[in-house]
């Protein structure tokens, strides 16, 4: 039996890692871009095309059988479009909910997912009770295509209100409580299209002017209870959409319990360390759910750090002489917060792990 053709929307990074996750099993790869240079033209067929060029999308269509996509804002048109015609999954409709920060919001608490306070807001005068009825201390975010850290603006007294407004206001809104959170934690599950689910341990995440830096795994002091709360989030979430593929839930950990942050219905950052950190990747068992295979198993090798390079390429030997370490670059070019790569260290101690981890911490903020 032949494998399926997979087709991918987005040609960034981790369309890239599919690829490099599918080829040894026999997959072949066509994804639409519209930037030449993307990461996955080296692992695959590049379409150059926007999501709403529907010559580029039949092209795509006429050479696959099976369409993913690695980009949570892909328009919903564009793969209920795709959909039509061959099987689009995650569904899409989970892109309209995962888009939508109000919807989001109100998705995880209608499955009883605990979330932060929130208030929609149009106007102004919206946002000034927002802050009046939930508190001073939050976030006004874009309800839409927000990501990094973008289209945010942190309250921290009513003073801030005017200014905040005149920074992002105009669009739709959604006002954020202020959480009093221990750590930012994420969950990553996987469904295939006979319903069966694994999860992956629960990751500690370090962010940094809204962009992801380290990713440790598994987090420290979870105990059984924090992880099956976790991946019983996921699973409501998995089955509520009829879920098929790899779904990523940022959470809050909370002195009153694991707090829903946001979801992201692909293949995520916080999973990277899985390529060398866990028996089977985010990336492989993304692929064997929506081709319809088993998924493959979840379980940890050892444990696992991962740090992102931002910005600006380090000193590849450098980093190479570091032991336990994986080196992934994107061959993407030099620009101010963009993701260029990630570096995964892998150890059977703790301690071994964090002696590795500081020497590519500091390679990476000396170079």
């Amino acid at each position: 039996m032949s494998f399926p053709k997979i087709g991918v929307l987005g040609g960034g990074q981790l369309g890239r890692m599919l690829g490099l996750a599918g080829i040894p099993l026999g997959a072949k790869f066509v994804f639409l871009d519209s930037n030449p240079l993307s990461p996955a033209a080296d692992v695959g067929e590049l379409i150059l095309g926007g999501y709403d060029d529907t010559t580029a999308l039949d092209k795509l269509i006429d050479a696959v059988d099976v369409v993913t996509y690695e980009f949570e804002n892909v328009p919903v048109a564009t793969a209920e479009y795709v959909a039509a015609r061959k099987p689009v999954w995650p569904p899409p409709s989970v892109l309209s909910v995962a888009q939508d920060r109000l919807k989001e919001k109100e998705f995880f608490q209608s499955l009883g997912i605990p979330t932060a306070p929130f208030y929609e807001v149009n106007s102004l005068e919206d946002l000034h009770k927002a802050v009046k009825e939930i508190g001073s201390q939050g976030v006004l975010k874009t309800r839409t295509m927000g990501y990094d850290g973008k289209g945010q603006f942190r309250i921290r007294s009513e003073s801030d209100v005017d200014t905040a407004w005149n920074e992002i206001g105009g669009v739709p809104l959604i006002y954020e409580g202020f959480v009093n959170f221990k750590r930012e934690l994420s969950i990553l599950g996987v469904r295939n299209q006979k319903g069966e689910v694994a999860f992956y341990p629960l990751v500690e995440n370090v962010h940094n002017e809204g962009i992801l830096r380290l990713s440790v795994a598994p987090a420290k002091d979870v105990d059984a209870l924090v992880q099956k709360v976790a991946s019983d989030y996921s699973e409501k979430v998995l089955n509520a959409f009829g879920y098929v593929g790899v779904l990523a839930i940022e959470l809050f950990d909370t002195e009153d319990g694991l707090v829903a942050n946001e979801m992201a219905p692909r293949v995520h950052n916080s999973g990277h360390w899985t390529i060398e950190g866990s028996e089977i990747s985010q990336f492989e068992n993304h692929i064997r759910a929506v081709c319809d295979l088993p998924l493959g198993s979840t379980s940890m090798v050892g444990y696992a750090a991962m740090l992102n390079v931002i910005g600006d390429l380090p000193k590849l030997g450098d980093l190479l002489e570091v032991p336990n370490t994986h080196v992934h670059m994107y061959a993407k070019s030099e620009a101010p917060r963009r993701k260029l790569g990630h570096v995964t260290v892998r150890s059977p101690g703790q301690e071994a792990l964090q002696e590795c981890l500081a020497l590519v911490r500091r390679i990476l903020v000396n170079r």
